[in-house]
């Protein structure tokens, strides 16, 4: 009987969708992290449940030959990677059949072009932005890190290997002014202190920087000193920001900010558009794998200029926006006002006349479009991770588009969802992963349905 504190020998024979190796022994599944196919260890377990357990490595016997040296000093304790331990070849292996796995296990599906993930050129330093957290340690020390796995325990010193390196001089530099200041820290427990997060971004074109100070207050202490050091530290630093978080909560970001220094906002450039970026916008974290992203789901609209085209899940419009070109009209909906905002402006600064943008929700203005006999040609749909709602997939096939370009952040979701779609006359043609976030566990699919009576 496994109970916990054992030690026991374990092969590792396949990979979570979450990055962890899973053994078998007696048929129970041990799932243990930062392992790899075809390693040979013992496991510590942590926890045993009835049908599986969970464990942590106690020493490796065999390596996989997968495995490789992690480059970060914070990986064995940080939350963000879960693929620094093995090669980037074999970490878009993992994600192009987690996508297929799900697709035919939980969907069911088959007869689909299964095309190749989509890899990113530099796996490292791809963020254009970062939230650092802002504690101390059990000395009292100013602590700013990365959050462990599944804690709220500040770990490492800011630097990491997915951000870019000015992130990492930005992050020293305010850290030495809070602690040569001693600048009231946030704290979560009492709800005291100021200083909460750490949230910088930066235009992946432009180069122009934003550093935004999440406070518990109405004003940012030692304001001059880190105006001061920061725009002597990096020219490309072009707003400061104060973001106004005094909520008792887990989200980083509070509803209001005030400019400190600078523009409200910085600009960038995306599929040959213009965007303003302020503290509150949605914007995609890795530039250069978005465009590839955008670039599928435009070839799989095929659109030749006459077309309407309806985004639901619109966000800040970028998706629909980078195909104005190609459409007749495209109408976007979303429910977050500040997002619709964001795409209204986002449209004037491009000129784009062909576009209008609804603070709705999807599976109402889905409805609505439906009672009104509007039929767009092709719908795209970038939903949140948990997927459509029934009613949102039903409505879609009541307006009886030509083709759906569905743009999904989690497989096992998609799966679902197009297992729905292909009981109501649509078909799976083209399917292409693309990896957004390399070395962690999250993929993203572009998936090109049409409907089977075409």
């Amino acid at each position: 009987m496994l109970k916990k504190n054992d030690i026991i020998p374990l092969e590792i024979v396949d990979i979570t969708g979450q990055g962890s190796g899973i053994g078998r022994l007696n048929g129970m599944a041990v799932f243990v992290p930062m392992t790899a196919v075809g390693d040979i260890i013992n496991a510590h377990i942590l926890k045993v449940k009835k049908n599986y357990a969970f464990g942590k490595i106690e020493n490796i016997e065999t390596p996989s030959n997968m495995r490789i040296t992690p480059d970060c000093d914070c990986y064995t304790q940080c939350g963000g990677c879960v693929y620094r331990h093995i090669s980037y070849d074999e970490e878009l292996k993992i994600k192009q059949r987690r996508v297929l796995d799900a697709l035919t296990r939980i969907g069911k599906l088959s007869d689909f072009n299964m095309h190749n993930i989509i890899g990113c050129d530099t796996p490292n330093g791809y963020r254009n932005k970062t939230q650092i957290p802002i504690g101390k340690d059990k000395n009292g020390f100013v602590q700013m890190g990365f959050y462990g796995s599944h804690s709220h325990r500040i770990t490492g010193t800011g630097e990491c290997m997915l951000q870019n390196k000015e992130f990492n001089e930005i992050v020293l530099c305010v850290k030495k002014i809070i602690s040569e200041n001693n600048v009231s820290i946030y704290n979560e427990e009492n709800h005291k202190g100021i200083m909460r997060h750490l949230y910088i971004r930066q235009g992946s074109v432009s180069r122009e920087i934003m550093v935004c100070f999440v406070v518990n207050s109405d004003s940012l202490p030692c304001s001059e000193k880190f105006v001061t050091a920061l725009t002597n530290l990096n020219k490309n630093i072009k707003s400061i920001v104060l973001n106004i978080n005094k909520d008792k909560t887990n989200v980083i970001l509070g509803k209001q900010c005030k400019t400190v220094f600078g523009s409200d906002f910085i600009t960038d450039e995306l599929c040959g558009l213009k965007f303003n970026i302020s503290p509150l916008s949605f914007y995609q974290v890795n530039h250069d794998q978005t465009e590839k992203l955008y670039a599928k789901a435009r070839e799989y609209a095929e659109l030749s200029g006459d077309e309407f085209l309806l985004d639901l899940y619109c966000g800040t419009g970028t998706i629909g926006l980078s195909m104005s070109t190609d459409a007749k009209k495209i109408v976007g909906i979303e429910i977050i006002p500040q997002a619709i905002d964001n795409a209204i402006e986002n449209s004037k600064i491009n000129n784009i006349s062909n576009a209008d943008f609804y603070c709705m929700d999807s599976a109402e203005a889905a409805k609505k479009f439906v009672n009104n006999g509007e039929r767009p040609d092709v719908i795209i749909i970038d939903p949140p991770r948990k997927g459509c709602d029934l009613s949102v997939i039903e409505s879609i096939c009541k307006m009886s588009p030509k083709r759906i370009v569905y743009v999904s952040c989690e497989p096992e979701t998609l799966a679902r969802d197009l297992a729905v779609f292909a009981e109501k006359d649509y078909i799976v043609k083209d399917v292409a992963p693309v990896d957004m976030f390399p070395r962690t566990a999250s993929v993203e699919t572009v998936v090109k349905l049409c409907r089977k009576s075409q």
